[in-house]
């Protein structure tokens, strides 16, 4: 399921824009997209893949999922792998996953099993300027 979709430009959110605008968007080189995605159906993942230019074998850990951590760099794309521990309403220990994809002026973000999201962090960026451009100049 797609649960943002932004591009920002200078450190300020330009607009949500639609899935199908992201490749427009990653091309312009004073704009970075930050697209977040939760327990992701595979034609959503292959939709990533051709708008990103994904590494296949990255999108492949992806889809199946149940990674160990790590980060592989394809590139200039970065595949990072992470493990978020929560506990559930009966305080039973929940492992989930996060996916990130890191490209020049992008930042894909795919959780699995999870309901902890990026939101606050999503919020922070756009309200400290400089937190946003930083992320963007991490070229």
């Amino acid at each position: 399921m797609l649960i943002n979709c932004a591009a920002y430009q200078d450190g300020r959110k330009l607009a949500d824009i639609a899935q199908t605008a992201i490749r427009d968007y990653v091309a312009r080189p004073d704009c970075f997209v930050w697209v977040a995605l939760k327990d992701p159906v595979p034609e959503e993942l292959t939709a990533m893949h051709e708008e990103f230019g994904l590494h296949e074998l990255a999108v492949e850990d992806a889809q199946s999922g149940h990674q160990l951590a790590k980060i592989e760099e394809y590139g200039e794309m970065l595949f990072v792998v992470l493990h978020l521990l929560e506990l559930d309403a009966d305080a039973e220990l929940l492992i989930g996953e996060v996916d990130v994809f890191v490209g020049a002026n992008y930042v894909l973000s795919i959780r699995s099993r999870t309901s902890l999201g990026f939101l606050n962090v999503r919020a922070r960026c756009e309200r400290e300027r400089s937190m946003a451009r930083a992320s963007c100049c991490m070229r």
